[in-house]
């Protein structure tokens, strides 16, 4: 895999995914209007967040379960101290369907948890706190 970026002035980078796609990183995100993008913590959330979403919503489809939508939500603590790395994340599925066994949902959050998503095992690996919380939304 590879990938290349771009300085484009102040922190701001463009970037060119392996695959194609294109956008824009910036490190002041958070501390101006006038930001192109997420900053690099950010898209390391959002990349945890896809990585177990794909996971959870394909091991339940293989299990022939009855997947509508699949929501996540991820909250994140980072050190106070320089580098700011995450320290704890918590991660909230909300998956709605019919008729869904809520073993099987388990077992999916546990599955992508503990085996299939390499973005989690590899935040896991360097020392942070992961957390799991679900919740099933019946739909008719």
């Amino acid at each position: 895999m590879k990938t290349s970026l771009q300085w484009v002035g102040e922190k701001a980078f463009s970037y060119r995914s392996n695959s194609g796609y294109t956008g824009f990183i910036d490190g002041a995100a958070k501390d101006s209007a006038d930001a192109k993008g997420p900053t690099p913590m950010e898209l390391v959330l959002v990349g945890l967040g896809g990585c177990t979403a794909y996971d959870v919503v394909s091991i339940l489809q293989k299990a022939r379960q009855d997947v509508v939508d699949c929501q996540i939500n991820l909250e994140a603590e980072r050190a106070t101290t320089v580098p700011a790395v995450f320290t704890k994340i918590h991660i909230h599925f909300m998956v709605s369907g019919r008729k869904l066994k809520e073993t099987q949902v388990l077992r999916a959050i546990e599955l992508s948890a503990e085996k299939y998503c390499s973005a989690s095992l590899m935040l896991e690996r360097g020392g942070v706190e992961i957390s799991h919380s679900h919740e099933l939304i019946e739909v008719t």
